[in-house]
């Protein structure tokens, strides 16, 4: 892997994220129905709405707005929320930690728990704990998230007490510190293991069939035969070589992940970016709509390109150029 090939992907990326940015603006401004009655109410006169509108720049033609809108995000201003009137970027800011931890816990908790436990069955394939990991794993699978969320919401922190039921924090309890930190991690326990269910699932089972595979390759009967542990099979010959289907999953999902976490968010009252979102689709608040869709879009894109670093470090024949 060479860096001019990272140089000439991280180019790439500034005009597929323009080209989303283009679609969402489009989309968007082109729905039908507007923020003003929003912003203004539905019981104000004509005069009144023009002013509105003029005030927000929704009087000039389309292609205006767009060439203002992208002028501004070059800059790095997302506008002003209609209905905070505060920088959207500022808006988006304050809730985006705590999506991005959620996230962030979701993705990594269910990649290394998936891989393992895919290797793991197949370790062992046909017999009982391969049997048990594949049916759980179809279930999970299977199963809606908001389901899986009401379901651990009623057994296990209203049933059980084991986890509380709302919010990231306790009310009055610790701001800073170790004991802060602890509390932040068994508020969010829960909703990441139902954010992660799905995403453990497909893993696991993507792992089992790549690792089957592998075993039954030339390559490794050949480290068996030379008298390298079971173990020492599985993981340097067998599993790097299955996981490079496994991390073209994984790098597919933060987009699917962020988008998730709108629903486990609600659920759990999670202070993220899920209620703005709603918030602002129902009251048409295109500056922090645009914001969040930018936000996304990026996420995405850089993904992929992590991705496609990381295929160079799993297998050294892959060379880009």
């Amino acid at each position: 892997m060479t860096g001019r090939y990272v140089g000439r992907r991280l180019l790439q990326v500034l005009p597929t994220v323009a080209g989303i940015v283009l679609v969402g603006f489009l989309l968007i401004h082109l729905a039908p129905g507007g923020p003003i009655i929003a912003l203004a109410g539905d019981s104000g006169d004509e005069e009144y709405y023009a002013f509105m509108t003029a005030k927000f720049g929704l009087d000039r033609p389309l292609p205006e707005q767009l060439a203002t809108y992208a002028g501004n995000v070059l800059r790095g201003d997302l506008g002003v929320s209609y209905i905070q009137g505060r920088p959207a970027i500022d808006v988006i800011a304050e809730r985006l930690p705590a999506t991005l931890l959620l996230a962030g816990t979701a993705l990594v908790g269910s990649s290394v728990a998936g891989v393992a436990l895919g290797a793991w069955a197949a370790a062992r394939a046909h017999s009982i704990r391969d049997l048990a990991v594949t049916s759980a794993a179809l279930v999970l699978y299977a199963a809606p998230v908001f389901w899986l969320g009401q379901l651990a919401l009623l057994t296990l922190a209203l049933r059980t007490g084991l986890f509380p039921v709302q919010g990231m924090t306790t009310a009055g309890g610790p701001e800073t510190g170790l004991a802060w930190a602890l509390d932040v991690a068994r508020h969010l326990a829960l909703p990441a293991l139902v954010l992660a269910s799905q995403e453990v699932a497909a893993v696991a089972r993507l792992t089992r069939a790549g690792v089957l595979e592998e075993l039954a390759a030339d390559h490794v009967r050949t480290a068996l035969a030379k008298g390298l542990s079971d173990r020492r099979v599985l993981v340097r010959h067998a599993l790097r070589r299955a996981l490079l289907p496994v991390v073209t999953v994984i790098g597919s999902r933060p987009g699917h992940l962020l988008a998730g976490t709108i629903v486990v968010e609600v659920v759990f009252g999670w202070p993220g970016l899920s209620r703005l979102l709603l918030t602002s689709v129902q009251t048409r608040d295109t500056p922090i709509l645009l914001g969040i869709f930018l936000l996304v879009a990026a996420t995405v894109v850089l993904a992929n390109l992590v991705t496609d670093l990381v295929y160079g470090w799993l297998d050294p024949r892959i060379r880009y150029r």
